[in-house]
């Protein structure tokens, strides 16, 4: 069976709106792509407990989960530490992680003209983003080489952590899809298809929705209303969405059982 698909952002810049999140709509779109589609999302401030909790329900489920943010090494940061207390096992260096980090330090010296020094108290304490939950895995990161890194729960939850940077966090995410899940691209590809309707009401609509939702298991039939369309004014977009043959029939049927209302149509959608 196709894995249901989650994502977590945290950040406190996040929810005072100092930042507006990009990773919502970038990872809708990264699986639309691959013919997958995002089951639910959650918004997090940096609060240890918050996070912990959140955590500690994804691995308690079956879902594949991205979560983005909180991963550095400044007072702020708390997701690998919370990983940790969610998993209920020490962190550690990782020993694969240790490597990248000394290289991204190293890459660092050279560029600035200057020696590598190890044992500097500012790279020692660089160390500390590859400190991660005993058993973790780590995600490549091909933009500074400093990685990321995965952890399955014993429900066979599994969280992938990225940065917060979208510029990393988001090749990042499609590596692990490619890496791990492409055995489900296009499974559970689906297609949407409906029609705009004007002036009508919802709770006019309801029951032939839920007999078309009956009468095709699979399909989800879905309405969206509008009161100041620019274009179309007070609306409905009425329609189905699900894998093509089956949302193609009962969007087939969703046509025909409209026509016992007097209702005046927009253009029909397909997505």
């Amino acid at each position: 069976m196709t894995p249901s698909f989650g994502l977590i952002v945290i950040g406190d810049e996040i929810m005072s709106g100092k930042r507006q999140d990009k990773h919502l709509p970038k990872v809708i779109e990264l699986m639309s792509a691959r013919g997958l589609s995002l089951s639910w999302a959650e918004y997090i401030g940096d609060s240890p407990e918050r996070i912990t909790a959140t955590l500690q329900r994804a691995f308690r489920s079956a879902d594949v989960v991205f979560s983005c943010g909180g991963i550095g090494a400044t007072p702020d940061d708390h997701t690998r530490q919370c990983a940790g207390r969610a998993l209920g096992v020490p962190l550690v260096l990782h020993p694969e992680a240790k490597a990248l980090i000394q290289e991204r330090m190293q890459d660092t010296a050279k560029e600035q003209g200057v020696p590598y020094e190890p044992e500097r108290p500012d790279n020692i304490h660089r160390l500390n983003m590859g400190v991660f939950p005993q058993g973790a895995t780590i995600i490549r990161n091909p933009y500074n080489k400093i990685p990321g890194f995965s952890c399955q729960g014993q429900s066979q939850g599994v969280v992938h952590f990225v940065p917060g940077f979208p510029v990393m966090a988001w090749p990042m995410i499609e590596s692990v899809l490619d890496a791990h899940y492409s055995q489900y691209f296009l499974q559970n590809a689906y297609v949407e298809k409906s029609v705009i309707i004007l002036g009508a009401m919802e709770a006019t609509l309801t029951p032939l929705m839920e007999s078309i939702e009956s009468a095709h298991p699979g399909v989800k039939v879905f309405s969206l209303p509008s009161v100041d369309h620019p274009q179309w004014g007070r609306h409905i977009e009425l329609g189905v969405k699900g894998a093509p043959d089956a949302a193609e029939m009962a969007y087939r049927d969703l046509r025909q059982g409209l026509t016992a209302f007097a209702l005046q149509y927009g253009p029909e959608l397909v997505r």
